[in-house]
């Protein structure tokens, strides 16, 4: 599947993580620090295939700014 990025931390490593991207299909795509187990613990109706990564409110209010500038 094909990433667009929309926004990435610049505090974080140039090549790491916390960004969200744009997936081809329409979906966001998340890239953080994965959630340790107790973080894993208080999530609710946990699915098979499904995780969780936690990343800074600014990088995803930015992409959602920069995604609703895309669809305008």
């Amino acid at each position: 599947m094909r990433l667009k990025r929309l926004a990435k931390d610049g505090d974080s490593n140039p090549t790491g993580c916390q960004t969200v991207y744009l997936t081809e299909d329409g979906r966001f795509g998340i890239q953080g620090d994965v959630a340790d187990d107790d973080t894993y613990a208080n999530l609710e109706n946990l699915l098979l295939g499904e995780g969780a990564v936690l990343i800074k409110p600014e990088i995803v209010i930015e992409a959602v700014r920069r995604y609703q500038e895309r669809m305008a």
